[in-house]
């Protein structure tokens, strides 16, 4: 059965809206294990827009948690990941112009760029992951780079949920598309995990899937939790994922 990684990066794009000190996130990822969340993601980005350098090493300090990071595949995050060590490195595409990360990172055309980062993530005993669109040249060359894991993009089944349904037409084919770059990961000995504006009302059918392991979710949770609380935001997406699997 999936579990739920908690992102906790706009709980950081609050505070920074004003650049003070609450909300904090680590009492919100503290919260979120209270919940029932396995793990916490944070995404340090390059450009330090919501996550901060304090907050992940804040997080590790103070919490018994595995910490997800997602990063761009650059020397400088890469020089970050070692040094601080999480659960599980995501190697993710970034742009400055993006409001949220746009879509999956083009690890076929990139193999070059990622091959001497991924060996030195691997010499230092990081276990990697890539946050990849549904397509079969993708989850081939992750695996072939030596990737750990295949986060599987899931934008484009949340955008024909939200224009058409959950039985929509457009919708079933980007059910269809995850679910077969999900057999495809597991085929080739990596770990099945999904990710991407997923939300209260579309993360079901994504939640039972075959063989999925983990489920990255929190722009949904945060917003919800400004009404409910992020304890109980938490739960009620737990519940929705066991839900789905029959638990």
């Amino acid at each position: 059965m999936a579990v739920l990684c908690v992102n906790i990066d706009h709980v950081a794009t609050l505070r920074q809206a004003r650049r003070g000190v609450e909300p904090d996130p680590v009492p919100a990822a503290a919260d979120a294990l209270a919940g029932g969340a396995d793990s916490i993601t944070l995404h340090l980005r390059e450009d330090r827009r919501h996550v901060q350098d304090e907050d992940l090493r804040r997080i590790q300090s103070e919490l018994d948690v595995k910490v997800n990071l997602e990063m761009a595949p650059t020397k400088p995050m890469v020089d970050i990941a070692i040094e601080s060590m999480p659960g599980m490195v995501m190697l993710v595409p970034e742009g400055r112009q993006e409001i949220t990360t746009e879509g999956g990172l083009d690890v076929d055309g990139l193999r070059d760029d990622l091959s001497p980062i991924l060996a030195r993530l691997a010499s230092a005993g990081l276990r990697t992951s890539a946050f990849i669109d549904a397509e079969p040249n993708q989850v081939r060359a992750a695996s072939e780079l030596g990737f750990d894991v295949c986060e599987v993009h899931t934008g484009p089944w949340a955008h024909a949920v939200q224009e058409e349904g959950v039985q929509g037409p457009a919708a079933a084919r980007q059910l269809q598309l995850v679910a077969e770059a999900g057999r495809q990961i597991r085929q080739l000995g990596m770990q099945f995990n999904a990710g991407h504006a997923l939300n209260y009302d579309n993360v079901g059918p994504i939640a039972a899937l075959d063989e999925l392991s983990e489920l990255h979710i929190g722009h949904s949770i945060v917003s919800r939790s400004v009404f409910v609380g992020f304890r109980t935001a938490v739960e009620t997406m737990v519940c929705l994922i066991h839900d789905a699997r029959g638990a």
